[in-house]
């Protein structure tokens, strides 16, 4: 799973999961734009870790909830050969309780920002008849948490996107996937999983019995970004200890 001379574009990649995907591509050979909403010491250390480890990389902050800073992203970035759509908004709340800013926020980044970056990457991979889009899903798509409506529609709806557009590019040698994690432990998890009680519930709803890290996830995103997944477009992959199937 070779990526050197490849350029790849993670979004959301100051921790957890994007960042454990950042590090695994750079780790290969690509050279890898980090992502955030803004500066942060998080997204310093990513950065520190690909560069410690040989690799290289670059920073690209923009906050995908606004529509606004969409235009010029991965022109900024200097176009790319692979593109890890990972950043996404979370709102827990009750069905009935949610706000239409709760929704567009939501929706901005979780569906819409994917379609614009890429509306944008796309030319640079068509040029080179070569090209990796990989959305990152969630095993809500097929086990929707009942406080996150939105979010599980958005990632279905992602889904749904990644279906239509291999159609449509699979002529210019450009793949389109989607991994879907399942239960993680990330920043996003800490909280609620720090309840031993909450903890042992979720680890018995997953058939492996027990969570994932984010390095769990990293390896699927590196197949379908090289060329040893070049026969792979169209697919959702779930990486969930078996919980989709449960």
């Amino acid at each position: 799973m070779e990526l050197t001379g490849k350029k790849a574009f993670v979004t959301g990649s100051s921790r957890g999961i994007g960042r454990a995907i950042a590090i695994e591509l750079a780790r290969r050979g690509a050279e890898v734009i980090v992502h955030a909403s803004a500066p942060s010491a998080k997204a310093e250390e990513t950065l520190s870790l690909i560069r410690e480890a040989g690799g290289k990389a670059s920073f690209v902050p923009s906050d995908l909830s606004h529509p606004e800073n969409l235009p010029g992203l991965i022109e900024k970035a200097g176009g790319c050969d692979i593109l890890v759509l990972n950043a996404s908004m979370q709102i827990r709340k009750p069905w009935a309780e949610i706000t239409a800013d709760e929704y567009l926020t939501q929706m901005n980044c979780n569906f819409f920002a994917s379609l614009s970056l890429i509306q944008q990457a796309v030319p640079y991979m068509k040029a080179k008849k070569w090209g990796r889009i990989i959305t990152i899903g969630s095993v809500q798509e097929a086990k929707p948490h009942p406080d996150m409506l939105v979010y599980s529609s958005s990632k279905a709806a992602q889904t749904n996107m990644v279906e239509s557009l291999a159609l449509q590019l699979a002529g210019d040698n450009i793949t389109v996937n989607n991994v879907a994690p399942g239960v993680i432990y990330t920043d996003r998890n800490v909280e609620a999983l720090s309840d031993p009680v909450y903890a042992q519930k979720v680890s018995a709803s997953i058939p492996l019995g027990f969570y994932g890290e984010p390095a769990d996830v990293a390896p699927t995103v590196a197949l379908l970004a090289s060329d040893d997944g070049r026969y792979i477009t169209g697919q959702s992959i779930f990486v969930d200890g078996g919980k989709s199937i449960q």
